[in-house]
C-alpha cells in the first residue's frame, strides 16, 4: 500500500476550481505584489489569530528575520532559542548579526524549557524565540514572565502552528510577534513560499510593513533600510480559499493521531512506543508532524523496512543546530544539549495528513509492529 509522507494532490482536488477562479480574479486584476488579495489574506490570518494586525511576507524564514530587525537586534545582541528546531530559527539570528544562544527542550513536547532559558540570560540579551514545534505551543506563560522581568522581546516561531492554543490563546497572539510559514508542506501551505507576521501591537504592523518594502514611506522616500519581504497577491489568493477549510483539516490531523495512538496501544511491539502528548495546558494540537519516538539503533531499520513497504517518513530534524557545521564558531560540542540530541536521534515521523485513511493508517501501524518484532 502506497502511504506517503504527504499527499497535497488529495487536498488539492476537493478545492481546485474554487481555487483556480481565484487566480483568475488576481491575473484579470494583473495586481501581483502586494495589493488588495495580499490586504484580505492579512486581515483575515490577523482575525484567525487573535492579532490585531499582520504583514505578509516572503517566507517564514523572512518572518523572523523582519521581526529582528524591526527590534533593531544586531551586533552585541543575543538572542535566546532551541536547538531542535528547523534551521531557519537560528538563521534569522545570524542573518542580523546576532548571537544564537540555546536553550534545551522539554523532552515530552520538544519545546524550549523555559528553566534552561532562565539559566541563559545575560545582559546583552535582546529577545527570546520559542518554537512551537510539530504544532503544539511553548510552555508561555513562564516564558513571558521571564521576558516582562528582563525586557526582552518575545518572537514566536509559530511557522508549524497555525491555530494552536496555549490556554486558550492562538500561536503567535501571546509575544509581541508571531511568524507563520505557508510552505507547501504547513497544514495551511501555499503553492509556493510565503509567510506572515502577526502581532497585537497596530504600530509594530506598520513597522514591518514598511521594512518588508525596502523601508519606504511615501513611496520612495526610504527612512530606514528594509528589504525586499513582499508576498506575491497569487500565494495570497490561494491562501484566502484555503484558510476557509484550515479548521476541518486541522480536526483531521487530530482524528489521524488518535487513531494512531489507539492502534499502536493494541499491538504488541508498539504499545510502548513513545508518542507525541498533548501537555496539560495545551488546549489545541494541530499535529504539523506526529513524530515518534524509537530506539536511536532502531530507526534506521524501521525507515529501510517504512521504505520497502511503500510508507513515507522523516527525520525532523538529524542533527541540533549547535552541532551544525555553520555554527561551530558559536564553540558547542555533543553532550552540551542532550534532549534535542536525544530527540534527533530517536524521533521519525509518520504520515498524518488530513487526507490519509484509516486502511493506511492501520497499515502503518502494521508494519511498524512487525518491524520491531
Amino acid at each position: 500500500m502506497d502511504v506517503p509522507l504527504l499527499d497535497l494532490r488529495a487536498q488539492y482536488r476537493p478545492i481546485r476550481e474554487e481555487i483556480r477562479r481565484a487566480l483568475d480574479e488576481v491575473c484579470d486584476a494583473q495586481y501581483f505584489i502586494l495589493g488588495p488579495a495580499v490586504e484580505k489574506l492579512e486581515r483575515e490570518v490577523a482575525a484567525y489569530s487573535g492579532c490585531a494586525g499582520a504583514c505578509g511576507v516572503t517566507s517564514g524564514s523572512d518572518a523572523l528575520i523582519l521581526c529582528l530587525m524591526a527590534e533593531g537586534i544586531g551586533p552585541g545582541d543575543e538572542v535566546i532559542t532551541s536547538p531542535y528546531t528547523f534551521f531557519a530559527t537560528a538563521g534569522a539570528i545570524h542573518r542580523v548579526g546576532a548571537k544564537a544562544v540555546f536553550a534545551d527542550i522539554d523532552p515530552t513536547t520538544f519545546n524550549l524549557d523555559s528553566a534552561q532559558v532562565a539559566a541563559k540570560i545575560t545582559p546583552k540579551t535582546r529577545a527570546v524565540i520559542p518554537v512551537h514545534l510539530y504544532g503544539q505551543c511553548a510552555d508561555m506563560d513562564p516564558l513571558l514572565e521571564l521576558a516582562r522581568r528582563h525586557k526582552l522581546i518575545v518572537v514566536e516561531d509559530a511557522c508549524q502552528a497555525i491555530g494552536a492554543e496555549y490556554q486558550g490563546r492562538r500561536a503567535g497572539a501571546m509575544g509581541e510577534y508571531g511568524c507563520l510559514s505557508f510552505f507547501p508542506s504547513k497544514n495551511l501551505g501555499g503553492f509556493g513560499d510565503g509567510g506572515m507576521i502577526v502581532t497585537r501591537d497596530p504600530a509594530r504592523v506598520e513597522r514591518l510593513k514598511m521594512l518588508r518594502n525596502h523601508g519606504m514611506h511615501p513611496k520612495y522616500h526610504h527612512r530606514v533600510v528594509g528589504g525586499n519581504f513582499r508576498l506575491d497577491a497569487l500565494q495570497a489568493a490561494v491562501l484566502s480559499v484555503k484558510l476557509k477549510y484550515l479548521d476541518g483539516w486541522s480536526a483531521a490531523r487530530q482524528a489521524n493521531a488518535a487513531d494512531y495512538i489507539r492502534l499502536f496501544a493494541a499491538r504488541p511491539h508498539t504499545a510502548s512506543l513513545v508518542v507525541p502528548t498533548a501537555a496539560a495546558y495545551t488546549t489545541r494540537h494541530i499535529y504539523n508532524q506526529f513524530c515518534v519516538r524509537l530506539p536511536a539503533a532502531r530507526r534506521q531499520a524501521v525507515m529501510d523496512g517504512f521504505k520497502a513497504a511503500g510508507i513515507g517518513c522523516e527525520i525532523y530534524y538529524p542533527v541540533p543546530l549547535h552541532l551544525q557545521e555553520c555554527f561551530q564558531y558559536l564553540g558547542h560540542k555533543p553532550g552540551d544539549f542532550p534532549e534535542s540530541e536525544r530527540a534527533a536521534a530517536e524521533t521519525l515521523a509518520l504520515p498524518i495528513y488530513p487526507e490519509a485513511t484509516p486502511e493506511q493508517r492501520a497499515f502503518v501501524a502494521d508494519t511498524l509492529n512487525r518491524l520491531l518484532a
